[in-house]
């Protein structure tokens, strides 16, 4: 056989299709527990981290707490956008370009991605310093505490790209199936940020006693670093999604494939901050030791939160690549088990505490007053828990689908029941436990709306 006769054989022959991802095969809820267990390790020290910043930070007084509940919406804000819903957008359009074997379009979302979360950053930084003692101000701050918030604050947003670039990237690497770099790398930044910020807040050893700003500084040099870890590791040969800048054009479609979804799933996140904030301005009306003891309560949501993302993101890849593939009955399937995992840890951990609230308060603060006003949150919010961990879950999920609309009319929904029920509570001068009680309200119709949302959106054909 000549040379062109094997050329013109080898050109004519169709071509071979890429092997399936393992992903679109394996047994869901081991892999979803594999895939959830190192994120739920990484959320936790998170949690952790924000705990540690909370006693820090309760080491300085009651106007300091009530300083942190200010600040607290904003930062659970950044982390949700960033993290949450613009990063499941990342992760979804990586995961649905790798379900239907496209690897080099999933390189270039990568790049897409990282420039998205550099201008996402510097706008949040840029609202955060101009319009953030505006905005605590608005939510009832005054005096010793609106100063200390700002101080903290100013320090705090100037790390915004940091965090953002940091939570991006993990989204990149989490869209191809690879939990354990991102679980590694927040682990890592946790413990430097405890470290960090006591060393500077408190004074440790050689270091000045900065306060405030100084807790703050810890969260912006921990997750400048790991921003830049995250982007070296990105363009090694270790990970299977690749970071090549340089070399890749912007273009405006790989720019609405992530957008379509994460930009508007930013809406949910706004959503929750704005159903915080509305409770927050009704609970500062009762004075400075019932909003301390209202922002521990809420300060639990950030370890709430991780814990739901934590098994909510694992099914990203598993729902996003599903639906690349077109395996729409795969993807539902690991919606709901996803969904139902999260409803059982959150709803456990829920009753516990409102069961036993002293188990969480007394880590921040012995102040009575302040106790007690936690105790009357936990006893109404924590049975609720587990809805609002199931309709999170389920937002995940949503995002790893492409399909946004039915959480953000969930979000829409808690909003209303809060602002309207928030409205009707102020006028009749109720006292501050029915406003706990409408928190739950909101959480539970959050929960059931998502589940509705999910059955009733069609999520492609199967092929």
């Amino acid at each position: 056989m000549t040379t062109a006769t094997i050329v013109s054989t080898a050109a004519s022959a169709p071509k071979q299709p890429s092997a399936p991802d393992p992903l679109l095969s394996a047994l869901i809820l081991p892999t979803l527990l594999r895939f959830a267990l190192p994120n739920m390790a990484a959320m936790l020290s998170t949690a952790l981290a924000a705990i540690a910043e909370t006693t820090y930070v309760g080491s300085f007084g009651v106007a300091s707490l009530a300083a942190m509940a200010l600040v607290f919406p904003m930062i659970m804000l950044q982390q949700m956008m960033s993290a949450g819903a613009m990063g499941g957008g990342v992760s979804s359009a990586v995961s649905r370009a790798l379900g239907a074997g496209d690897t080099s379009r999933a390189n270039a979302l990568a790049v897409h991605a990282m420039w998205i979360g550099l201008g996402a950053g510097a706008a949040y930084m840029a609202l955060m310093l101009v319009f953030g003692p505006t905005i605590y101000a608005m939510l009832g701050g005054s005096g010793d505490a609106l100063t200390q918030a700002v101080a903290y604050s100013n320090v705090a947003f100037v790390g915004s790209i940091g965090v953002w670039l940091t939570n991006t990237f993990s989204s990149v690497i989490r869209g191809s199936g690879n939990m354990k770099v991102p679980s590694a790398t927040f682990l890592a930044v946790s413990v430097t940020q405890v470290l960090v910020g006591g060393a500077l807040g408190l004074g440790w050893g050689p270091f000045p006693r900065w306060g405030m700003p100084g807790v703050a500084a810890g969260q912006v040099i921990a997750y400048g670093a790991g921003a830049v870890f995250l982007y070296f590791y990105l363009r090694s040969s270790g990970s299977r999604v690749r970071l090549a800048v340089s070399t890749t054009p912007v273009k405006r479609e790989l720019l609405r494939d992530i957008l379509k979804v994460g930009a508007l799933a930013c809406i949910s996140p706004v959503q929750t901050v704005l159903t915080i904030l509305i409770l927050t301005r009704l609970v500062a009306q009762f004075g400075t030791n019932t909003l301390a003891g209202y922002g521990i309560g809420t300060r639990l949501e950030f370890l709430l939160v991780p814990i739901a993302f934590a098994i909510g993101v694992a099914s990203v890849p598993l729902v996003g690549m599903a639906i690349g593939a077109g395996k729409i009955a795969r993807a539902r399937r690991v919606a709901w088990t996803a969904a139902a995992v999260a409803t059982v840890v959150l709803g456990l951990l829920g009753l516990l505490l409102a069961l036993a609230p002293d188990l969480w308060t007394n880590l921040f603060t012995q102040d009575a007053s302040v106790v007690s006003s936690a105790a009357v949150y936990f006893h109404w919010a924590g049975p609720a828990y587990g809805l609002f961990g199931l309709g999170l879950c389920l937002y995940f999920s949503s995002l790893g689908a492409g399909k946004v609309g039915g959480p953000v009319l969930a979000g829409t929904l808690r909003l209303a029941v809060v602002a309207i029920g928030g409205w009707m509570l102020a006028a009749a001068q109720m006292p501050p436990w029915t406003i706990f009680a409408l928190v739950a309200l909101g959480m539970a119709a959050y929960g059931l709306a998502m589940v509705v949302a999910v059955r009733a959106t069609s999520w492609g054909t199967e092929r």
